[in-house]
């Protein structure tokens, strides 16, 4: 059984910074991209930044400049580096990766975490 698990999130004020963690764990063969997507209240889920398994990342133009992904691949975790917060940025960040599980023929699958809580407050 795969899991993402999700830490980090909180109450911060505008202009605090605050660091998400993401670890996969279960019987996993590989995994491919992790990304951070959000969801606000009333709000569709949108992507909030990416990264592959060979380091490349994308972000939402929204948080350019502002957040920063990693990952550390021996440890299956991602992380979501969250500075200059803003209250536009308050909602629930849910942890997102492409993962093959351990099998006879291993297959991609798509799996999510349950999401962690970031409020910023003005």
């Amino acid at each position: 059984q795969v899991q993402l698990v999700e830490s980090g999130g909180g109450l911060v004020q505008a202009g605090g910074s605050l660091r998400l963690s993401c670890a996969a764990s279960g019987s996993i063969f590989s995994i491919n991209a992790m990304g951070w997507y959000r969801q606000a209240p009333g709000k569709q889920r949108e992507l909030v930044a990416q990264i592959t398994s060979g380091g490349n990342t994308n972000f939402a133009d929204s948080v350019k400049g502002r957040f920063t992904i990693s990952r550390d691949n021996a440890k299956n975790t991602v992380y979501l580096q969250m500075n200059s917060l803003k209250p536009e940025d308050t909602a629930v960040y849910y942890c997102n990766a492409e993962i093959s599980p351990l099998g006879i023929v291993p297959t991609p699958m798509n799996y999510w975490g349950k999401g962690t809580l970031v409020t910023v407050s003005a």
